[in-house]
This record gives structure tokens, sequence and C-alpha cells, in this order.
């Protein structure tokens, strides 16, 4: 071999080498992250109930639950599934209405043509919302659909049979924790709808500030009150007073009433404004109050704000490696791990905490950086963070697959839905009864209707994940995992190049 040959090798490893590195840096292009936002909200019209509009694109779909609520002799039609079964649960959905309607406030100017898409999956969930807190005085309905009759049929939304009771919280059997969602989430809402249609916003913000007031004038946590149909599925864990909160600084920032402000500064040690916490989920919302909370220092310099600043720069620091406030877990490919049980949903809700976050203090005056005890992160490095987590999702990952179904060239086949595994009423217009549908819940083949945009639970601790309708933890979308990485692929789609 000449010396120009083995020169020449040399020459082509290091490109190849460099060329893995710039992959590696870059794994995904402004056109990936707008197909993967695309993507991400199409998902919501899969999860729909009630009677669907003409322009549906998840065409697999068809019309369900169109009696609901008419057993208490009141309209609780359409909404959304939670996830792969046939209940709507009232606290996860709110929840989910709260992180989309956040992400297009936060991001909705980068969304270019998903932004009406987006709108609608909210306005879905409000139109449900509403129905729900205006029903009946002094009542919200909160779930409809007993879950453990649910769980023992294999059932499309189509054809299902099992009982739709409807569940209720009240002055005698109150449930702060999902009513304050609620009205977070009408609220929330609000501002997405200010400007295009003043008079719907305007009803929201007037429906969360009633279903507010009720929440904190009844106190009592909602698994208290409806504890059997509501626990294991969502107990509420972290009780009421981080909702209240969490409520009570959405209307503040839809409305700008001082109320709401004095509300917070009067309760605020007493609901946990105190405690720091290091997650964020459908259940435990203390750490993105306090971010919400912090943008009030950041541009007013609010007196009595800047401990807000101060907790959500420890919930940020914990989140990075080499901090001295470093306390979270992940995996050898770089995933954050929260827990065994649809993992996805914490990282994609820490993930958009790090990006609303990194807005807050690049636009409002923070410096450009998190206080980290002796140390500071910068915004660029809290931005690299959250796309390591993006861009794992996406396929960036030691298995090489995308957690998002109908992303990328590998993704889960067999995703944990029944909806996605029954055939469709258009390829078996015939009915398919409860037992009936445990064949396809068993059966070895790919889910016949493609659930695109769906984010399933993800990966264990190891980065292994099994593609296996059984395993409904790893397999399992959900909507609650998804809305918040709607807002984080809005970002990146503005900021593909970010390292």
């Amino acid at each position: 071999m000449t010396s120009t040959t083995t020169s020449s090798m040399k020459m082509k490893i290091l490109c190849l080498t460099l060329c893995s590195l710039v992959l590696f840096c870059s794994a995904f292009t402004s056109d990936d992250y707008a197909d993967a936002l695309e993507k991400s909200i199409l998902f919501f019209e899969g999860q729909r109930s009630g009677r669907l509009p003409s322009n549906q694109r998840a065409t697999w779909r068809g019309d369900s639950g169109l009696s609901d609520g008419s057993s208490e002799h009141v309209d609780l039609v359409g909404g959304y599934y939670d996830a792969g079964d046939n209940v709507k649960f009232g606290l996860p959905m709110a929840f989910t209405t709260t992180l989309l309607a956040w992400s297009v406030i936060e991001f909705g100017s980068s969304m270019h043509s998903q932004l009406e898409h987006a709108k609608s999956a909210i306005k879905w969930s409000t139109d449900y919302l509403l129905k729900a807190a205006t029903a009946t005085p002094d009542t919200l309905y909160v779930q409809v659909a007993d879950p453990n009759k649910d769980h023992q049929c294999w059932e499309r939304p189509e054809d299902m049979d099992t009982p739709r009771n409807v569940y209720k919280v009240s002055a005698q059997n109150p449930g702060s924790d999902v009513a304050a969602e609620t009205a977070a989430a009408l609220a929330a809402a609000s501002i997405v709808f200010k400007d295009s249609d003043p008079s719907y916003s305007s009803k929201l913000l007037h429906t969360a500030m009633k279903v507010f007031d009720f929440a904190d004038k009844h106190r009592g946590a909602y698994s208290d009150s409806l504890n059997s149909v509501v626990c294991p599925f969502y107990c509420s864990y972290s009780g009421y007073n981080d909702e209240l909160l969490w409520g009570a600084a959405w209307i503040h920032t839809a409305s700008g009433d001082s109320s709401y402000l004095n509300y917070i500064q009067s309760n605020g040690h007493v609901l946990g404004a105190d405690d720091d916490d290091y997650f964020f989920s459908w259940d435990n919302k203390r750490a993105a109050t306090k971010i919400l909370l912090s943008k009030n220092f950041l541009e007013k310099n609010t007196e009595g704000f800047q401990a807000y600043k101060a907790h959500s720069d420890n919930y940020i620091c914990s989140l990075i490696p080499g901090t001295p406030s470093f306390q979270a877990q992940y995996t050898p490919g770089g995933l954050l791990y929260k827990g065994s049980s649809s993992n996805l949903q914490y990282v994609t809700a820490s993930t958009f905490l790090l990006l609303t976050y990194a807005n807050y203090l690049s636009t409002n005056g923070g410096g450009g950086a998190a206080t980290c005890g002796s140390s500071n992160v910068r915004v660029e490095d809290i931005v690299k963070q959250a796309k390591k987590q993006v861009d794992y999702i996406l396929g960036d990952n030691p298995a090489k697959m995308s957690y998002m179904v109908g992303f990328g060239d590998k993704y889960p086949q067999h995703i944990h839905h029944r909806g996605s595994s029954v055939p469709s009423i258009h390829a078996h217009p015939d009915r398919i009864a409860c037992n009936d549908g445990f064949q396809y819940l068993k059966s070895s083949s790919p889910n016949p209707n493609v659930h695109v945009g769906a984010i399933v639970g993800g990966p264990d601790s190891g980065d292994s994940f099994s593609d296996d309708r059984n395993s409904y933890q790893q397999s399992e979308p959900a909507t609650y995992i998804n809305a918040p990485f709607v807002g984080a692929l809005a970002f990146f789609l503005r900021n593909p190049t970010t390292q």
C-alpha cells in the first residue's frame, strides 16, 4: 500500500468521523422538527371522544360516546380519552389542556401552519370542560365511565358498551385538585383565544374564576370522594395544595387581577410554595407553578416573587449533571429517568419546563443563567440538555428507535391502545364485542391503525424497550405525554441548530 493510498484512507476516516460528530450534534433538521410537531398534534385527533368533525384527519376513528352524561341528564359528549382505554378522566384531561395551552402561549409563534391545529386540539377539550363545569351549579363533572369495567374489555371506542357512569365533585364531596386544575386549563386557554375569539376567551376566563372559587371554598382531595373509580388510575398523590397555587397563578396570568396575586402571596406558604419539588406531572404542579410565577419577578421585579426564581433555579439545576444541586437519574443513553411506568411523561414535562425557563431567562432580564449554588448554568446549557431529551425521543438513542409512532423509519408497532390495535369500523363495520377484542391485544401482528404522533411510555432505566401491547408501562401512549412535547418541538422548530 502506497503512502498516498494510506493518506487517502486516513482522510476518508477523518471525514467520516467528523460527519458522525456533526450528525450526533444535530441529529434532526428543522424539517424533522416540523414533521414531529405536526404528528404530535395529530395524535389528539385519535384520542377524541364525541361526534367527529368533517375535517377529522385521523380517519380510522369514528363517533363515540354520544350519550355521555345522559344518565345524569347532562351533556358530557366530547373531550379526550386519556390513553389507550375509553375513559374520560378529568384530572389528566385538564392538565393536558393546560400544557397544550402553555405550549401555544410560549411557542405558538413558531408553530406556523400547525398553530390552528394546536388551537383546535385545545378547544376540543375546553368545550368539554366548559360543559363539565357549568352543567349543574356548584358541581364539576370529572369523569365519564367506570375504569374498572372498562378495563375488563378490549373494545374500540366506537363499540364500547361498558357503563358510561358519570362522576362529579361538589360541596359535599369536594375535589380541589381536579377543580383547580380545570380552572388552570380554562384560564390558560383563555389566553390562547384572547385575540382570535375574545367572546370565547372571556367565557373561559369567567368559568375558570368560578371553578377556582369552588375549588378553594370546598377544599378536599377528589381521591377521597371518588377513590374506587380514580384510584389507582389517577389518585391525587400530591394532594390539592399544588393545584390551588397553580390555578391561582394561571388566572392571574390570564386576567392580571391583583386579587389572585394577593391570594398567592397570602396562601403560598401554606400551599407549599416554600418547598422544592424535583418533578412535574399531571399530579404534581409545584415546580411548574414556580417557573410560571418566576416570570413575574423576571419581568416586573414583583415584590415577594424573588423566591420563585430561586426555587425555579433549584429545579433546573437538579436536572443538569455537574451542578452542586444535581439529583436526577439518567439512563446510559442519556434519557431522564423518573419511574418505570410511562417514564416519558416526566421527560416531556421536564423538557418543556427547561425550555420555558430558558426562554424566561433569555427575554426577561434573568441574566441568561440559572444560579446553582456557587456556579451558574447558562441558557445554552439548559437548552442543550432539553434538546438531548427531545432528540432521544425522536430516535437519537441507543436503540435508534423513535418513540413517537409514525415518525422516522423505526417506531413502536404494537402500542397498548384499543382503538389502534382493533380493526377500524371502516375496515370491519361489524361490532367487535368486549371479549372478542382480546384476540387483538394478544396478537403478534402490528396495530392495524397507525396512531400517528402517539408517544409511548418509553424505555426502561437501561434504555431497553419492549414493543409489546401487554407491556403497557412502556407501550401505552397518553395525552399528557404529548401535550408538553408540542411546545418543546415548536421551540426547536424555531431553533433547530441549537446545541
